[in-house]
């Protein structure tokens, strides 16, 4: 069955799209704004004596170094903030795999925003928290403790997956949407894509196993905001805009919440001549 929506130019793709979009020059455009967004949250929160809780991928990334330079240098104090980071690759045996392995999501955080932080303004590492395969359920009782999500940072997989929360063609929009944070089986599509960027194209050294935020967190979010920039997200931002609301495309789910913008470049929004 061909999909008519995969091949709709950019005019096509942002005359009516049932999930919103934005188009930016470039990578760095999206970062910027993705970190800009981040920064000004956190200081409007800051400004009224209030906590800011932001759910955070490890991918997209380049959004980080922008993040960290702005509360260098505007001196932004990151005290009141929790950062809830989507996933963690698990080992066969279903425990985070090490921090320094190099695909390690806490260790990139560790590395690449809390140890670049100036001391004096990053928030506490009680503040800094991952889904525990031990206690997934840890996740939704941090959220309800703290008063919900500000903002859904992430990004969308080649089968339109969000967080590591993969297609499940049995399960009906509402079943999907439920889901809590939990360990799952990654699939064969989605470490094959992983292994392009972390592993040179060494699939079989991928992990099989990770823990993943749920989409009922993630759908809990008072605001979602995803970047597009890949060759293959051509594709995924048209699904994603344009196909059937289906636990068989997750990101389609987002169609229906309040304040969801799937940000993409110039470069997805149009297809080769």
């Amino acid at each position: 069955m061909r999909h008519e929506y995969y091949y709709y130019d950019k005019e096509r793709l942002l005359a009516a799209p049932k999930l919103p979009l934005a188009v930016m020059a470039d990578n760095a455009a999206v970062f910027q704004t993705m970190a800009r967004e981040m920064a000004e949250e956190i200081r409007r929160k800051n400004a009224l004596g209030e906590r800011t809780v932001f759910i955070c991928p490890v991918g997209p990334v380049g959004q980080y170094p922008c993040f960290v330079d702005i509360v260098n240098t505007e001196k932004i104090s990151l005290k009141d903030v929790w950062f809830l980071n989507m996933d963690e690759y698990l080992t066969d045996g279903k425990a985070w795999i090490a921090k320094d392995h190099s695909l390690s999501f806490r260790g990139f955080m560790d590395r690449t925003v809390y140890g670049k932080i100036d001391p004096a303004l990053v928030m506490p590492e009680e503040q800094r928290v991952f889904p525990d395969p031990e206690d997934p359920e840890n996740m939704w009782r941090t959220i309800q403790a703290l008063g919900g999500v500000d903002i859904c940072f992430g990004g969308v997989g080649i089968n339109g997956h969000v967080a590591f929360n993969e297609a499940q063609d049995e399960l009906t929009p509402d079943q999907f949407r439920a889901l809590p944070t939990r360990v799952l089986e990654i699939s064969r599509e989605t470490r094959t894509a992983n292994a392009i960027g972390g592993l040179n194209g060494a699939v079989d050294d991928m992990p099989r196993w990770c823990v993943t935020i749920g989409m009922r967190e993630i759908c809990s979010a008072r605001k979602i905001r995803l970047g597009c920039f890949r060759d293959w997200h051509r594709a995924v931002v048209r699904h994603a805009a344009y196909g059937d609301v289906s636990a068989h495309f997750p990101v389609t789910l987002l169609q229906e919440h309040p304040d969801a913008l799937l940000r993409m470049t110039e470069f997805v929004a149009n297809l080769p001549e």
